[in-house]
């Protein structure tokens, strides 16, 4: 039997187990750095395979390992999941929807972690058909600052290896189950929290002469900021700086002595990444001074973008088009959202592709909506492709 159909003979075996991990994770979603029953979960799952793993990894992360049993070859691939939630109370009717008042899947995380139990399971199972070691993440705090891959980095979780390459997938509401899509280069953006302090001596609003407006040069921050952008950046370099919060907590004639501005800088060069982090507490402390008010600018290590390797990614897009066929293999455009995995692909080779989670009925919710929920038949495509990528690549 040919590599691919024993594959999906394996994967379709265990696809009612799949669905059930997916729904248990689905039912019990933790926020980021709060996943220990996740962990636990899924570290009980390991050991009744009898798979070695590792956890406790920068947090709540684990890393399963299967060595082929052919000579060794000194290869090694890996594979990343997420685990976290997101705080989003659940609008889904169904059986197994979220327990967890105010905590919700709404990004595919239980997908993703659930696709990685099935395919692990199967790598354990075939292990005599390939050499080298297949490396399973399992990672805490994708959603939030300062991101479990880097601390799963930081951790060593590759101490032990050296991945040739390392693969993500993620749920992709645009494309129906079954599909994969896929984008080379520089795919997501960096992700950059940007929180300003204004402040001043505030009073009566109707004696401005006699205080700093805070009011006004929080205002006067947040124009300059999108000059910073349109007049500072690379217009061919697409780059995005937003503010969604703005606190003055004054009232009709009172002019606070302090106000609060928090937004997010979004850029698709590291270079340029580099310069606005410099720029932002510049421009906004000479705007502020220009009112009479001091600044304070705090800039959190954020994350970087997300880069699928041109050579790797064209591998196994070859190699999934041989397993799934060409019409199951699509292309997804670049996104000035971000992901941690870029901290990844900063050290290794990565390929980052998205699996289609729509079904019959149409799309589900927008990713982190209320109402986001995949097609189950998902999982499928999802279970086995990572398994023929690893064997494929370890034979």
């Amino acid at each position: 039997m040919k590599l691919g159909e024993l594959i999906k003979q394996e994967t379709e075996a265990i696809f009612p187990e799949v669905v059930q991990h997916y729904r248990w994770l689905h039912q019990h979603p933790e926020l980021s750095y709060r996943e220990k029953e996740t962990a636990a979960y899924i570290a009980d799952f390991l050991q009744r395979e009898g798979i070695s793993f590792k956890k406790g990894i920068g947090g709540d992360g684990i890393l399963a390992t299967v060595k082929g049993e052919m000579e060794d070859n000194g290869r090694c691939v890996a594979f990343v999941a997420d685990m976290d939630a997101l705080p989003v109370t659940e609008q889904n009717d169904v059986p197994y929807k979220s327990v967890n008042h105010g905590v919700m899947h709404a990004c595919g995380h239980d997908a993703q972690a659930a696709s990685l139990m099935g395919a692990v399971k199967v790598v354990h199972a075939l292990r005599s058909r390939f050499a080298g070691t297949a490396l399973f993440v399992f990672q805490p705090g994708e959603e939030r600052s300062p991101g479990g891959a880097d601390l799963m980095l930081k951790d060593g979780v590759f101490s032990d290896h050296n991945p040739d390459f390392i693969v993500k997938q993620h749920a992709y509401t645009d494309l129906p189950a079954g599909m994969v899509g896929f984008h080379a280069g520089t795919i997501m953006a960096s992700a950059d929290e940007v929180h300003i302090k204004v402040k001043g001596q505030g009073g009566h609003g109707a004696l401005p002469h006699e205080l700093n407006d805070t009011v006004l040069a929080a205002s006067q921050i947040i124009v300059a900021m999108q000059q910073l952008v349109s007049r500072r950046a690379n217009p061919f370099h697409p780059m995005v700086l937003s503010f969604g919060k703005f606190i003055a907590d004054g009232a009709t004639n009172v002019i606070p002595g302090e106000v609060t501005l928090a937004g997010s800088l979004r850029c698709m060069q590291e270079e340029e990444r580099h310069t606005m982090l410099q720029l932002i507490p510049q421009i906004a402390t000479a705007t502020a001074t220009a009112y009479g008010c001091s600044c304070e600018v705090e800039l959190p290590q954020g994350y970087p973008s997300v880069i699928s390797d041109e050579q790797i990614t064209s591998r196994i897009r070859t190699m999934t088009e041989a397993f799934l066929g060409e019409a199951k293999v699509s292309e997804f455009p670049k996104r000035m959202t971000a992901d941690d995995f870029g901290f990844f692909t900063q050290l290794y080779p990565c390929c980052y592709y998205r699996f289609g989670v729509a079904g019959e009925k149409g799309r589900p919710g927008p990713l982190h909506s209320a109402t986001f929920l995949i097609d189950e038949q998902a999982l499928r495509a999802s279970t086995g492709l990572p398994v023929y990528l690893a064997l494929n690549s370890l034979k």
